[in-house]
């Protein structure tokens, strides 16, 4: 095998410019991965009260009514609603739609703020139905 010298070599991160597609595509990834352990933490959570004889005094239901625990809850949940207006974002990227810098950063920032709103009226919803 011949070693080619004249290779061109990628530059350091760094020297890109942060943009919307990278952010959100380093985040949608992040955002997969905390909606794992958040779910294997509901599964676990769900069979915990299932056989439990007293149920509001475990670990987990104690820490979910503190602020720290509903920020957790919070978070997670916008996690998902981000995870999926992004995941709907790049279904349209895989058939083609949307190629152009200026509906790509247009989608990205949608993705964004549809995500919030999506988040912020569950939580509207939730509370004044009484869930919470």
């Amino acid at each position: 095998m011949i070693h080619e010298q004249n290779r061109p070599i990628s530059p350091h991160l760094s020297i890109y410019k942060p943009q919307i597609t990278t952010a959100l595509s380093i985040l949608h990834r992040i955002s997969g991965f905390a909606l794992f352990i958040g779910f294997v933490v509901i599964l676990w959570w769900i069979v915990y009260m299932t056989y439990s004889t007293n149920p509001q005094q475990s670990l987990l239901w104690r820490a979910a009514s503190t602020d720290i625990g509903m920020g957790v809850i919070i978070l997670w949940s916008y996690a998902l609603f981000f995870h999926l207006c992004t995941g709907i974002r790049h279904l349209f990227l895989d058939v083609g739609l949307g190629f152009e810098l200026k509906t790509v950063n247009w989608s990205g920032w949608f993705a964004v703020i549809a995500s919030l709103i999506l988040a912020i009226a569950s939580w509207c919803i939730a509370l004044s139905v009484g869930g919470i």
